[in-house]
């Protein structure tokens, strides 16, 4: 996982707007249960966010950085990815449940379509009235979460665009990874990267260029010199600079998935 329990998300600057946010249940459509949290502004933009966290699934981090997003305005939800294998009560599991040798039997269950269902409902749930009727919707995603953000940007999901920070990009496992999928995206897509970051090289993030630029794909890449992975964080304050240029990114882009 990228974060710890205590981490928290930068803060990008003043509210504009009153947020209210929640827990919630949604239903799959294998009629499974698994657990969002909900941060909905009181004056939203009409965007909608789809917030994808890395390996661990839904935790602190992801709640926070909801009630950040809705508080410059964009209805946010962030998901779980464990409904499934390890139940909808994501703040009871144990302290160690991200840790890999624990949390492999839950990633090693995890299935395209099962998963691909939840984001659906993740999406229709922000495009009702109870999700705020987000006019468009982005998905947002940390490290395997930005590899799902990524993939989210073909045809089928319908979104306005794509955001993945630090996201695993190349085969895992034999399942082919963003730069072997690139020609089925779509959707316009930003991914912000850690020059420092010894899982994703600088090799590979230039791979994943060429591949949406081959691909006809809107993209915009943007690598931190020094930035390691999981750069996106509070207490890193060497990486204030690289953490507020992404928060300026990533609301720049919000803001034209209005147009």
């Amino acid at each position: 996982m990228c974060y710890d329990a205590d981490a928290s998300p930068p803060i990008h600057g003043p509210a504009v707007t009153t947020v209210s946010s929640a827990p919630l249940l949604l239903t799959s459509a294998d009629a499974t249960q698994f657990a969002a949290y909900l941060a909905a502004p009181a004056q939203p933009t009409g965007i909608g966010v789809l917030l994808l966290p890395d390996n661990g699934g839904l935790s602190r981090f992801y709640e926070r950085l909801a009630v950040r997003l809705a508080e410059q305005g964009h209805t946010a939800l962030a998901v779980d990815y464990y409904g499934r294998t390890a139940g909808t009560r994501y703040h009871e599991r144990p302290a160690d449940f991200a840790a890999l040798p624990n949390l492999m039997p839950h990633l090693a269950r995890l299935r395209p379509d099962t998963l691909y269902a939840d984001f659906d409902a993740g999406i229709a749930h922000l495009r009702a009235d109870a999700g705020g009727r987000a006019r468009a919707v982005v998905s947002l995603g940390f490290c395997l979460g930005g590899r799902f953000a990524f993939l989210t940007s073909a045809g089928r999901f319908g979104l306005a665009g794509a955001i993945g920070l630090y996201g695993a990009l190349d085969t895992i496992n034999g399942a082919p990874g963003p730069i072997q999928r690139a020609g089925e995206l779509r959707a316009p897509i930003l991914g912000l990267f850690g020059g420092a970051d010894p899982h994703i090289p600088a090799g590979t993030v230039a791979a994943f260029d060429a591949a949406l630029s081959e691909g006809g794909v809107p993209h915009e890449i943007v690598t931190y010199p020094g930035a390691p992975h999981g750069f996106f964080e509070q207490e890193l304050r060497e990486q204030a600079d690289a953490s507020a240029d992404a928060w300026r990114r990533i609301l720049a882009f919000l803001e034209r998935a209005e147009d």
